[in-house]
């Protein structure tokens, strides 16, 4: 009987990440934190402390404190990650911004809009240098910042970068695609706060379009539509 050769570390740390990855994935939280937690041990023990692949195991760490609305224990993760990758990437590298945005993500969650508002526009900034100007990253990045300005009450600003997500999601995405139904329902909903009904129900009725071809009826994001697009047309 031929006995199976160890697997090595780097290896196991890959297949544990991956493992790691698919419960985060299925929203198995606490395996996912298991996993990932054990491929990081691993990582310290024979990467440099200053590798990038500690600083994305921090970072995926922190993403399922997030999930899980643990939101000091992201930080703490996030922020180490963020640490270590502003030592060995450039600085316009692409996971530098995933950390920024990870962590506008949690000030967001936090009601910090502030803050949230600075590590947004410090994530855009490098994806407006670094990916093309079409990206659905950038359209990401542009939408929440405009549901911060939303939660801040300034509509105009947020209807500013709702529309320009918009412009880039229509141009990047299929017509039918669900991140371009949740634009136009941010949208819509920011026209009813600014009382421009007859607006608000032209985007609610172009969302609902799109979710009644990928939602069966009676799905809870359909039916919110609906509700949002009866109770403006009172008003119409």
């Amino acid at each position: 009987m031929m006995m199976s050769k160890p697997v090595p570390e780097k290896a196991s740390a890959r297949v544990l990440n991956n493992i790691g990855l698919v419960y985060g994935n299925k929203g198995e939280y606490g395996r996912a934190l298991d996993y990932y937690s054990k491929c990081l041990k691993i990582q310290e023990k024979r990467l440099p402390s200053d590798h990038p692949d500690i600083a994305r195991s921090l970072g995926n760490i922190g993403s399922v404190y997030t999930s899980k609305g643990e939101y000091d224990r992201a930080l703490d993760y996030y922020s180490e990650c963020l640490k270590i990758q502003e030592k060995c990437l450039p600085s316009d590298h692409p996971d530098i911004a995933s950390s920024l945005f990870g962590i506008g993500n949690i000030y967001n969650s936090k009601g910090e809009y502030d803050r949230a508002l600075n590590y947004y526009s410090k994530c855009l900034k490098i994806q407006e240098k670094c990916l093309p100007s079409d990206h659905p990253d950038i359209a990401r990045s542009l939408g929440n910042i405009g549901s911060v300005y939303t939660s801040k009450g300034e509509y105009d600003r947020a209807l500013d970068y709702y529309s320009e997500c918009l412009k880039i999601e229509e141009k990047c995405l299929p017509s039918d695609h669900p991140d371009i139904a949740i634009s136009l329902k941010n949208i819509g909903s920011v026209y009813t706060s600014k009382g421009e009904y007859d607006r608000a129900v032209e985007c609610f009725e172009r969302c609902l379009k799109i979710r009644k071809t990928l939602l069966p009826s009676g799905h809870p994001e359909r039916v919110s539509v609906e509700k949002k697009l009866s109770e403006v047309k009172k008003f119409v």
